[in-house]
């Protein structure tokens, strides 16, 4: 199956200090902003968006570095939080999307768009978290050996970039319930096809803040100290319990932090939960949706 039948939407494009930002931008009524993580694009969300663009505008971003967005060196671009939290400012602001946002994040998502909403909590309508974070490392969580590996080592560097090892091992483990057809293994992949085209992969690892003399630590302490502003947004949680990183210890800090939110924990499903249990998670959401018109 190709790419094109998977991912049937329309490319746009946005020139951010001339690089190109692919998004998508489906359907019309109030905005669904979907914000991935890594090692992913925006075809994670390609069926929720099929099924929400119906009733909503969904406008998805892909990273710079990620599906098709360019993929700048590190002399062309800064591959950090406050980078990607002001690329997502700037296609909203160019869509001229400032209200009644339902706000949609998975993995690194989870902070480029609470960041987001740290700045502009006006504008958010309605959240929809699924296996991701907008804070630190909980107290109660290890950080895993491969990602210490990808983030601090030589090897980790020929591993991302030389073998593609993150996206592709992603593609395996990311899901539990049942394993991802080729054809969608596929397309995970294919945009990080070159040394070149992985960089965003492996910057992603390494921008992740684990001390406070990380550059990341204090903007997503912010981040997390803005979260009690949203405790009374309507919030809907879904959450694939066997995600090696963002695993129940997150989500006890999200049900703590977020303690109105609607949960749904699925226990057969892991880190790509859009994928291991989509049809569920799409009905999840747009019930929740309906309920808080």
């Amino acid at each position: 199956m190709s790419l094109d039948i998977l991912f049937p939407f329309r490319r746009n494009f946005l020139d951010l200090n001339g690089h190109q930002y692919h998004y998508l931008n489906e359907g019309k009524g109030e905005p669904v902003v979907m914000v991935h993580g890594n090692p992913s694009w925006s075809f994670y969300y390609r069926n929720l968006v099929t099924e929400l663009s119906h009733e909503y505008q969904c406008i998805v971003p892909d990273h710079i570095g990620c599906g098709f967005s360019e993929k700048p060196g590190d002399d062309q671009y800064d591959y950090t939080l406050n980078q990607r939290i002001n690329d997502l400012e700037s296609l909203l602001d160019h869509l001229q999307i400032k209200e009644n946002i339902t706000l949609v994040v998975h993995d690194w998502g989870g902070m480029i768009g609470m960041g987001y909403a740290a700045r502009y909590p006006e504008r958010i309508k309605r959240l929809v978290i699924l296996n991701t974070g907008s804070f630190n490392l909980p107290s109660t969580k290890k950080f895993p050996l491969p990602l210490w590996i990808c983030r601090n080592t030589y090897l980790g560097t020929v591993l991302v970039r030389g073998f593609n090892a993150f996206s592709s091992i992603a593609s395996y483990v990311g899901v539990k319930r049942k394993p991802m057809s080729k054809a969608v293994r596929k397309a995970y992949v294919a945009p990080f096809n070159s040394w070149k085209n992985r960089i965003s992969t492996l910057r992603f690892v390494q921008d992740i803040p684990l001390s406070p003399t990380d550059r990341n630590y204090q903007l997503v302490e912010s981040i997390d100290q803005s979260l009690p502003q949203f405790q009374d947004v309507p919030t809907l949680i879904c959450w694939g319990l066997k995600d090696f990183v963002f695993d129940k210890s997150f989500l006890d800090v999200w049900k703590q932090k977020m303690p109105h939110a609607e949960v749904n924990e699925f226990a057969d499903c892991g880190h790509y939960i859009l994928e291991d249990a989509s049809n569920e998670v799409i009905n999840l959401v747009q019930s929740f949706m309906s309920k808080h018109p």
